[in-house]
């Protein structure tokens, strides 16, 4: 397994009551995929979403997103959690 991070970018703005749904609905989904959402940021102005992701791969959490609500990321990285 190998953290993630994930950006979405929202035009328009996003609501944080919103992203809470679409989270939510990412814990419905991840066991499917051997994925674990950790935890998510949001700029409600900006339209900004960022999802921290423990998964075996980028691919099986672009999968979680795509199944659990349509919302793929922008952008996906490998991050290395800080001390």
């Amino acid at each position: 397994m190998a953290l993630f991070m994930d950006s979405h970018a929202i035009d328009g703005g996003v609501k944080a009551s919103d992203v809470a749904q679409a989270h939510l609905a990412d814990l419905q989904t991840q066991d499917r995929y051997g994925v674990r959402y950790l935890r998510y940021w949001v700029d409600e102005g900006a339209g900004r979403i960022f999802c921290l992701v423990d998964a075996p791969d980028a691919e099986a959490a672009i999968r979680v997103h795509r199944e659990a609500h349509g919302l793929v990321a922008d952008s996906i990285h490998r991050v290395v959690e800080g001390f």
